[in-house]
């Protein structure tokens, strides 16, 4: 059996930004990107393939979190299009009428309950984490492709699956993207940044010389003070080391930031991930509500 775990945030941004034409709710609500999630989550949905039995979509809503009370600079809803903002409480009822659960990040984020789901139900054990019993899920596929969502990639039992350029990373995959296993993924993030999340990263620090130097040292703790005392051949050791030297207790803040909260109060069971199909009468009357006869009959099983 799978476990699903999909980033509806991504998703939503990646719908509002499509070629897909405008499309309004007879009421003249903006309805694109809240449409185009129902559309990617009907054809998820029908992919023999992926054989989904056990699914749950996570949102930011609102994009602000307990990071931002921690660094200003983070990501915040400022300069999203007002039109997108709107479909956040939207798109979570459009998912829910599909028959799938919904977690709404309030204080966490999207990317923080997809790790907590994948750690719990994933986990082999080492790092005392709720089992399954009897090794039930066979694969857990986190669809996104924030590189954070790394650092809880296991072997090939939790894989980060980027559905747009239909690339898998399992461990080893991790690897050969970033330079690092998924254990340094956060410390690697400090030091090269996340544009994505507002993590700006020390300046200097570049992919390659960082995912060398956390190859050596895996933590940024473990890394010298003195390029004297690093054996490990990085180009422009000497400031590098000077800077995270001078900066640390900054790198070590953009690590928190980027450390996925493993520990977010998800109430489900596994079993309330089980997708037993779309409920026909709400999905028909959420289609009526924003106008969509195509979605009619698109659902390849009705509950």
């Amino acid at each position: 059996m799978r476990l699903h775990l999909l980033d509806g945030t991504y998703e939503l941004f990646r719908a509002h930004f499509s070629k897909r034409p405008p499309r309004t709710a007879p009421d003249g609500r903006d309805v694109k990107a809240t449409v185009g999630v129902v559309s990617s989550l009907l054809r998820l949905l029908a992919d023999e393939d992926e054989g989904v039995t056990h699914l749950a979509v996570a949102f930011d809503n609102p994009i602000e979190s307990w990071r931002n009370e921690r660094f200003p600079a983070y990501k915040d809803s400022s300069g999203v299009d007002p039109a997108l903002l709107a479909q956040f409480d939207d798109v979570e009822r459009a998912v829910a009428a599909l028959g799938v659960v919904v977690w709404s990040m309030d204080r966490h984020e999207a990317d923080d309950a997809m790790a907590t789901a994948a750690v719990r139900w994933g986990g082999d054990g080492a790092d005392g984490v709720e089992q399954t019993g009897g090794g039930l899920v066979d694969q857990i596929r986190i669809l996104t492709p924030d590189k954070d969502l790394g650092q809880v990639v296991r072997g090939e039992r939790i894989v980060q699956v980027d559905r747009l350029r239909e690339k898998l990373y399992d461990e080893a995959g991790v690897v050969a993207r970033l330079g690092v296993p998924p254990c340094s993924v956060p410390d690697y993030l400090a030091l090269v940044g996340d544009t994505a999340d507002g993590i700006p990263g020390l300046p200097g620090f570049g992919a390659k010389g960082a995912a060398a130097i956390l190859t050596r040292y895996g933590h940024l703790e473990a890394i010298p003070d003195l390029a004297l005392d690093w054996d490990v051949q990085v180009r422009g050791a000497t400031r590098l080391a000077a800077t995270l030297a001078e900066r640390r207790d900054d790198a070590l803040l953009y690590r928190e930031l980027a450390r996925l909260d493993l520990d977010v109060p998800l109430a489900e069971r596994l079993d309330d991930l089980a997708w037993g199909g779309v409920p026909r009468d709400r999905f028909l009357a959420w289609c009526d509500e924003v106008g969509s006869d195509g979605l009619r009959d698109r659902p390849h099983r009705f509950a």
